[in-house]
């Protein structure tokens, strides 16, 4: 099995805020929680806020969004397009995408690939976490969950965050610009 990241790995960009932006172009008042999600960033930045607490106030947009679903459907239409080429030659049946973003966003673009896919668990109706954010360590937590004892042959992500799963490969590699390049041993401390 393979392993790809998606946010800036896969795709050029965050998928999250892609989608809100699609959103708040086609549904105004998904604008209205700005402030507050702005000011919450501002927060976890300085250490005030965690990380989760910061994710739910910005996902409140999806309260303006009256068909999540169709909005999702309708972004992936346009932005499919922009998954790197150099993921589209080599996916595999067996691949797995691990992403920290919303479920809803990425599992749709998953099965239209013909992948699998975790991600982390949000209501597309209020924007409130289901469970753990899916990065770092709980990235690891889930692909056990998953598929335990399952073999990691290669692992692609563009964040160091990502270093608990880059260790359980067989090889490592961290994407920059979009272009795969062998894990830094000194990130496998």
């Amino acid at each position: 099995m393979n392993v790809y990241d998606f946010d800036h790995t896969i795709y050029p960009g965050d998928s999250t805020l892609d989608f809100w932006r699609f959103c708040a172009g086609r549904h105004p008042s998904a604008l209205l929680p700005l402030p507050w999600a702005a000011f919450s960033g501002a927060l976890f930045h300085a250490g005030l806020c965690s990380r989760e607490s910061f994710k739910e106030r910005f996902y409140r947009f999806l309260r303006h969004v009256p068909d999540v679903e169709g909005a999702v459907s309708a972004f992936w239409q346009v932005h499919r397009s922009q998954i790197y080429s150099w993921y589209l030659e080599r996916r595999r049946r067996d691949d797995l995408i691990i992403s920290a973003s919303p479920e809803f966003l990425i599992l749709p673009i998953c099965r239209e690939l013909g992948v699998t896919g975790i991600a982390s668990p949000v209501s597309p109706k209020t924007g409130a976490l289901l469970g753990p954010n899916c990065r770092g360590e709980e990235k690891v937590a889930r692909l056990s969950q998953a598929y335990p004892n399952t073999p990691v042959e290669e692992f692609y992500s563009d964040s160091r965050s990502d270093a608990p799963l880059a260790r359980l490969a067989g090889r490592a590699f961290l994407v920059k610009g979009g272009v795969p390049l062998p894990w830094p041993a000194e990130l496998m401390k």
